[in-house]
């Protein structure tokens, strides 16, 4: 999503990953993380980030979900129906049973392992957070191989670095060369202190091509000029990875036509998502939406004319 990073690593380890101040969030966005896991401090002080994971089996990928962190805003209508009546906006809220004026969101980057890779894609906006769920999968953030990245908003980009030292020492970034091409001539706060310092020793893509053995990019443009998604395949098994292509699981999912705020193009952003859905629905693949609701893994199918709806796995993948 759109918007500048500003707050202090700090303070947003407190937040535990809450989405950028410039969103307009109030401060007492909350983490996911399992209360009852979190040690006690004084009275006062925000809970620590302890992580959560999340992995299942793709062929011979491991595929972990991790969570970045998570935050409640006000006002979802302004965000994710700019073009909905506002009648019509409460009553699929209603129908949904979530309230009409708060959302909620997670932030979940995901990390696919194989024999001679460890491939995380996005990063979230906080290290210490990427850090603490990565620990909760035995893993740390030297033993990244590669970052691919789906498009360059903050809170996709914010986790690269930790201060000025890159967050994945060893990891080769991967990008794609028509959102970089954006953000040159459009620089961003984020943009300009995560993104930049890495820029030399980046791949920069298409978005049309595989990128890794059985890790294919496809363009999604819309929600940014280069947003893409990555297609898994390992042994006849497939995932779509699917970035921001639809920010909100009822809202997005069940009115692709809504216009999202952070679309940079709204019609080709709304279109995209109509498209993308209608492919998950049809073909069966599972999915992960960077904002879906942790562990942000689940299915499309098909709710009429032009809607879908987000049906969350269980216990499809043994």
């Amino acid at each position: 999503m759109a918007g500048l990073f500003k707050t202090t690593r700090r303070g947003a380890m407190a937040m535990g990953g809450a989405l950028p101040l410039a969103l307009g969030l109030p401060a007492h966005a909350q983490t996911a993380a399992p209360a009852q896991t979190a040690p006690a401090k004084p009275a006062g002080e925000a809970p620590v980030f302890v992580g959560r994971a999340s992995t299942v089996q793709l062929g011979g990928f491991e595929v972990t979900t991790l969570l970045g962190g998570a935050s409640m805003s006000d006002n979802p209508i302004g965000t994710f129906g700019l073009n909905a009546e506002p009648a019509a906006f409460e009553s699929l809220s209603a129908e949904n049973f979530i309230p009409a004026d708060r959302s909620g969101s997670s932030f979940t980057p995901t990390l696919v392992r194989a024999a001679d890779m460890l491939v995380l894609f996005d990063t979230g906006m906080v290290p210490a957070n990427n850090a603490a769920s990565l620990a909760q999968a035995g893993l740390t953030p030297e033993d990244v191989t590669h970052v691919v990245l789906t498009h360059m908003h903050p809170d996709h980009i914010g986790g690269l670095m930790d201060g000025e030292t890159p967050a994945f020492p060893n990891a080769e970034l991967i990008l794609p060369r028509p959102e970089n091409d954006y953000w040159a001539a459009n620089p961003s706060e984020a943009y300009t202190a995560r993104v930049l310092p890495l820029l030399d020793k980046a791949r920069q893509i298409e978005g049309t091509e595989e990128i890794l053995p059985g890790i294919r990019a496809e363009q999604a443009h819309g929600h940014t000029p280069g947003h893409t998604t990555y297609l898994l395949e390992s042994d006849g098994q497939r995932l779509l990875i699917t970035g921001d292509s639809f920010n909100h699981y009822v809202y997005s999912v069940q009115r692709p036509d809504w216009h999202v705020r952070f679309d940079v193009d709204k019609e080709r952003g709304a279109a995209t998502r109509q498209a993308v859905l209608a492919r998950l629905a049809k073909e069966k693949i599972p999915f992960i939406g960077y904002h879906m609701p942790f562990p942000a893994l689940g299915f499309i199918a098909p709710n009429g004319e032009g809607s879908f709806r987000f049906v969350p796995a269980t216990y499809q993948f043994g």
